[in-house]
């Protein structure tokens, strides 16, 4: 593969990984209308920062788009695979047009690509993020080692973040909104287990219009639901720190309910493939 300066290190490897070829002539960088270019229709990711865009508009309108956008051809248009952010922005700076690299690859392809690239960003938001994974897992049979080798994380990290699915839409789509943080996502997931789906859209309006922080969420899911519970977990902060513990080591959420003559530990799982890999690491299967 030719390696074109301004493509960076990890679409470069994408496109090794996923074993397109790039010819020269496919490789150059070329300039096209910026209204004959348009995003991915099917691409995951459908919110974007409009101050952020507003920043990077500037930015094109006195330095120009350094960094071409990465698309492909679509009869007399072209599709992006990468760049939608640098396209947006370079419409609301005004330019006619936008340098492109266009890349010869069908729609699955494509779109797999654009997935990837968009979930090794940094600043994805949560929901979109662990959207994309189940989009990789579902439609293109990855399993969770798979889509953690490809994205550059761990596995327990990649099953982590598709537990915000869990999460009722209208929660997920304040998260997409930016009305409230991932933080408050993730520390309502415990809530799940402990009340209605009505008191969590209660608990996540109060949070955008009283701007709860996330601290207090996160107390909220530590207290026992019922006397009895409380009586059983007298050490509560000794039982918290172990399900913390054993959380970060298996990489998935895991309860302790101790009783007067035992108790049990719960551990979940998230899709049939992390089942498997949570018998494994038990060394059951």
């Amino acid at each position: 593969m030719k390696k074109q300066t301004g493509l960076g290190r990890g679409l470069e490897d994408l496109f090794a990984e996923n074993s397109i070829d790039v010819t020269a002539e496919e490789g150059q960088i070329i300039n096209v209308s910026v209204s004959d270019v348009e995003p991915n229709r099917e691409q995951p990711r459908k919110y974007f920062d409009k101050e952020k865009i507003a920043e990077l508009s500037s930015s094109i309108a006195e330095h120009g788009l350094l960094q071409p956008i990465i698309v492909r051809k679509n009869g007399d248009r072209y599709v992006i695979i990468s760049g939608e952010r640098r396209w947006r922005a370079s419409r609301m700076a005004g330019l006619k047009e936008v340098p492109v690299i266009v890349k010869e690859t069908d729609d699955k392809t494509a779109l797999e690509l654009a997935l990837i690239e968009n979930l090794q960003r940094e600043d994805l938001n949560a929901v979109e993020e662990a959207k994309g994974y189940k989009i990789l897992a579902e439609e293109y049979s990855l399993t969770q080692e798979q889509i953690a080798k490809r994205v550059g994380k761990s596995r327990p990290a990649v099953a982590n973040a598709m537990r915000i699915l869990s999460l009722p839409d209208e929660i997920l789509d304040l998260v997409l909104a930016g009305k409230i943080s991932s933080g408050h996502a993730r520390a309502l997931l415990p809530l799940t287990e402990k009340y209605p789906k009505e008191k969590l859209l209660l608990l996540a309006k109060e949070i955008v219009e009283k701007d709860i922080p996330v601290r207090k969420i996160e107390n909220l899911a530590k207290m026992p639901e019922t006397k009895g519970e409380k009586k059983q977990r007298k050490n509560d902060i000794y039982y918290a720190e172990l399900e913390d513990g054993i959380s970060r080591k298996l990489g998935r959420k895991a309860k302790i309910v101790p009783s007067k003559k035992g108790g049990t530990i719960t551990l979940e799982y998230y899709d049939d493939d992390d089942f498997d890999t949570l018998l494994a690491m038990l060394d059951i299967k």
